[in-house]
């Protein structure tokens, strides 16, 4: 059994192109699992619409305290082996959890994989055809704590990994980048592009591209507290 998880906020617009792209990938036997952090444009209904038709979903109600707490809740209800993490206005290519899955039975030490994605703009023109090549992405710990190339959009980990994960804490900058520092050298990259990953105004990941430098050290600083904690913690 395999969970897709996706955190929802005011999306309408692109959710209904998102949940058929991910619905048609998943069997019987899978699940998507929606947060919704208190949408007040049409997401909600657009959600309540496909749950009534498709019992493979599962819609929860937000702990409307923002992105990253509401992508922690939806983790934390997921029962599948393997977990994705989705956003609301992408759209996965056919073969991604097919793709996906086969690299996870290929490594069975691997906890996370995270995979390229096409750059796209509202309509899905491409703007890059490559993430990865676009953020000149590398493997290894210590070189996405510098800088992270841990993308949410385009990631998956094992279950077996949700005691360390969860809860999130408050004060990491991103919930990809804790999930991928936690999967220490276990963590490998598929060079081959599974999602169109748009970029634009509403997108939240804008924010974390365009902050500042001395941000970025702060966000560091508060991750590597975290991290060192829970793995004390976790001795």
């Amino acid at each position: 059994m395999r969970s897709v998880c996706m955190a929802t906020f005011n999306g309408e617009r692109y959710l209904r192109e998102q949940l058929n792209s991910i619905l048609r990938q998943l069997s019987t036997t899978d699940e998507l699992v929606i947060s919704d952090d208190g949408s007040v444009d049409n997401t909600w209904n657009i959600l309540m619409e496909y749950a009534q038709q498709d019992s493979r979903i599962k819609l929860l109600k937000g702990p409307q305290r923002g992105l990253i707490q509401n992508f922690s809740h939806a983790i934390e209800k997921a029962n599948g082996e393997i977990i994705f993490l989705a956003d609301q206005d992408d759209v996965w290519l056919d073969n991604k959890v097919k793709r996906i899955t086969a690299d996870f039975a290929a490594h069975p030490k691997r906890q996370v994989v995270v995979s390229d994605l096409v750059i796209v703009d509202e309509n899905l023109e491409t703007i890059y055809p490559s993430y990865f090549t676009y953020r000149h992405s590398k493997e290894g710990w210590l070189n996405n704590f510098i800088r992270s190339h841990y993308i949410g959009a385009g990631m998956a980990f094992r279950s077996s990994m949700k005691p360390k994960i969860l809860p999130i804490p408050e004060d990491v900058p991103m919930h990809d980048m804790w999930i991928g520092l936690l999967g220490g050298n276990q963590v490998g990259f598929i060079r081959e592009p599974l999602t169109l990953y748009r970029r634009h105004d509403l997108n939240a990941s804008e924010i974390q591209t365009h902050s500042s430098f001395q941000q970025k050290l702060t966000w560091r600083y508060h991750l590597l507290v975290s991290y060192l904690k829970r793995k004390w913690h976790r001795r």
